[in-house]
């Protein structure tokens, strides 16, 4: 799963046993393909996280270069009408979101990362038809001991000032 995610830029499981007959006569497979399946899926998808580098850092030294952040997102969003239509034009252009940030994120230059944080959420609720999300951004190697530090936050369109 890891290999085939690697080079991905939108991941989409749709893999599901949802007929409750077939789940009672197959459980190990309902497991399988229900719970240890997605599993993988998000532990590939967060093995596979791509940096973004940037300009963050409260140090002198941390202004002078460009360090690592990860970044990822979980949206909230109408799909009903994606759903009816099957049209990709009736759904949120992952992206569209993913390069907007992308671009953000590299020209921008903050001391910390939860202002980063902040400024991707209004980004993605400003411009995109996303009702809530939540995101989670990091930055790998900032404190010895650990693979990453960061913050997840939750906004919805009613909680940006």
């Amino acid at each position: 799963v890891c290999s085939a995610l690697k080079h991905a830029d939108i991941v989409v499981n749709a893999a599901a046993l949802k007929q409750v007959p077939t789940c009672e006569y197959f459980p190990e497979q309902a497991i399988l393909t229900n719970c240890i399946g997605a599993a993988n899926i998000t532990r590939a998808i967060e093995e596979n996280s791509y940096p973004v580098e940037t300009v963050i850092g409260i140090f002198d030294w941390e202004r002078e270069i460009r360090q690592a952040v990860s970044l990822d997102l979980e949206m909230d969003f109408d799909i009903r009408a994606a759903a009816r239509s099957a049209s990709i034009a009736d759904t949120l252009d992952y992206k569209a979101v993913s390069k907007r940030l992308i671009q953000f994120i590299e020209q921008s230059q903050f001391q910390l990362v939860e202002t980063l944080a902040e400024r991707c959420t209004a980004i993605v609720l400003d411009e995109f038809p996303v009702s809530r999300l939540r995101l989670r951004l990091s930055k790998p190697g900032a404190v010895r001991g650990s693979s990453a530090v960061g913050v997840i936050i939750e906004r919805g369109r009613g909680d940006l000032a």
